[in-house]
C-alpha cells in the first residue's frame, strides 16, 4: 500500500476457517431456503469483507502517521487484528491521539454504514445477513479497541491523556500499560465466569477469547517496563555517569600504569598519543587477562582496545541519543569527551556499558 509492505499470518486462515465453518451454518438456519453450499460460500465472503475490516483499520493509522510527518514501516495482520509500525514515536501528545482513534473511527463508520444497509435492504436476504454481520463485527472491533488499556488502540488515547495531563509520555506508557492488565484480567474473568454458569460452551470462540487476554496481557506488561525503562532514560548523562580515567602512553608497562592509578584513585586506562587524544581505552577485563607476574613487561597498548569513531561519546549526550550511540556501536567501554575529540577536546572518563544497564535497571544489577 503505497510503498508499505503488509504482511499477513498464517493464523488468518485458521480464523477464516472458523468462521466460514461458523457462519455458513447461522447462514443456514437463518435462511434455510438457501442451499448449503451457497451458504458456507456467503460465509466465505464474510471472512473476507472481516479481513477488510481488520486491514482499513490498520490503513487508517497508517495514513494518519503519513499525513502527520510520521513515517510507517509496515503493517500486520494476524489472527486477533494487526499493528502498524510506524518509524518514530509521536512527537506530541495531539498526534499520538490522532493516530490511536483513526483506526477504531474506521470500524466505527464501517459498523455504521452497514447497519443503515441492514436497515435498509429487504430481511431475510443474503446480502442483509452479510450487513448484519459487518455492523456487528465492526462495531464490536471499534468499541473493543477503545477500551482504556495497551497494547489496544483505547490506550494510546489513554497514554495520550496522561501525557497531556503530566507532560511525561513514560507516565502515560505505564498508566496506559496498567490499564491494558485490568482489561486482560476482565476479559478472562468473563470467560470463566460465562463457563461457570453454562451460558457458553467451551470451543473455538472461546479459545480465542482468552488468547486475547493473554495477548493483551502480555502487550500491557511489555508497555508498564517500557514505561519504566523509558522514564529512566533522562538519568543517562554521558558526562554524569564516566568514570575519571588515568591517561597513559601506550608504552608505558602495564604494572606501573596501575599503580599510578591506584595512586590517583582511578579505575579506568585511556591510552592517549603525543597530543593527548584518546586511542585507546583498557578495560577490567582485559588487566585480569594479564598475569601479574607479567604485567611489568606488557606495554598499556597491547591490552588496549583501539579507539574508533563509535567508541568515543560527547559529554553532552543525553537520553535515548546515548543508547542510540550505544546501540550503534556495541562496547564494554566508551570514552566520554568535552569536545572534538579530534582537536583536543578533554577527556571527561570511561562509560563502561554496564553502568548504562545498570542506571536502566538497578535492580538487575543486585541479583
Amino acid at each position: 500500500m503505497s510503498g508499505i509492505p503488509v504482511f499477513v499470518s498464517g493464523w488468518w486462515l485458521v480464523l477464516a476457517a472458523w468462521v466460514i465453518v461458523w457462519y455458513g451454518g447461522v447462514v443456514a438456519e437463518q435462511l434455510p431456503e438457501v442451499p448449503s453450499g451457497v451458504a458456507y460460500l456467503v460465509a466465505a465472503v464474510f471472512a473476507v469483507l472481516l479481513f477488510g475490516s481488520v486491514f482499513l483499520h490498520e490503513l487508517g493509522h497508517a495514513v494518519t502517521a503519513r499525513r502527520l510527518g510520521i513515517g510507517v514501516r509496515s503493517m500486520s495482520l494476524w489472527l486477533l487484528g494487526g499493528s502498524t509500525e510506524m518509524e518514530r514515536e509521536s512527537p506530541s501528545p495531539g498526534k499520538e491521539f490522532a493516530i490511536a482513534v483513526a483506526g477504531p473511527a474506521v470500524n466505527l463508520v464501517l459498523g455504521l454504514v452497514a447497519v443503515v444497509a441492514v436497515v435498509l435492504l429487504p430481511d431475510h436476504t443474503i446480502t442483509e445477513q452479510l450487513a448484519v454481520q459487518l455492523a456487528f463485527s465492526n462495531l464490536i472491533v471499534g468499541v473493543f479497541n477503545l477500551l482504556p488499556g495497551l497494547p489496544m488502540d483505547g490506550g494510546r488515547l489513554l497514554r495520550a491523556g496522561v501525557w497531556k495531563v503530566t507532560g511525561d509520555p513514560f507516565t502515560g506508557l505505564t498508566v496506559a500499560g496498567w490499564g491494558g492488565r485490568v482489561v486482560a484480567i476482565c476479559v478472562a474473568g468473563y470467560v470463566v465466569v460465562s463457563l461457570q454458569q453454562g451460558r457458553v460452551a467451551f470451543g473455538l470462540g472461546i479459545l480465542l477469547m482468552l488468547s486475547a487476554a493473554l495477548f493483551l496481557w502480555t502487550g500491557a506488561s511489555q508497555a508498564i517496563r517500557s514505561g519504566r525503562l523509558a522514564g529512566r532514560f533522562r538519568l543517562l548523562d554521558t558526562a554524569a555517569l564516566a568514570r575519571p580515567a588515568l591517561l597513559v602512553e601506550g608504552d608505558l608497562p602495564l604494572a606501573e600504569a596501575l599503580r599510578r592509578a591506584a595512586e590517583a584513585g582511578r579505575t579506568t586506562l585511556v591510552v592517549v598519543d603525543g597530543d593527548l587524544r584518546p586511542v585507546g581505552v583498557v578495560s577490567a577485563e582485559a588487566v585480569a587477562a594479564v598475569p601479574a607476574e607479567r604485567r611489568p613487561w606488557v606495554p598499556v597498548s597491547s591490552v588496549a582496545r583501539t579507539l574508533h569513531a563509535g567508541l568515543v561519546l560527547p559529554a553532552d549526550l543525553r537520553g535515548e541519543d546515548v543508547i542510540r550511540a550505544v546501540q550503534s556501536s556495541p562496547a564494554t567501554e566508551y570514552v566520554v569527551v568535552d569536545g572534538d575529540p579530534g582537536s583536543g577536546g578533554r577527556i571527561v572518563g570511561v562509560l563502561p556499558a554496564a553502568t548504562i544497564a545498570d542506571t536502566l535497571e538497578p535492580r538487575k544489577s543486585t541479583r
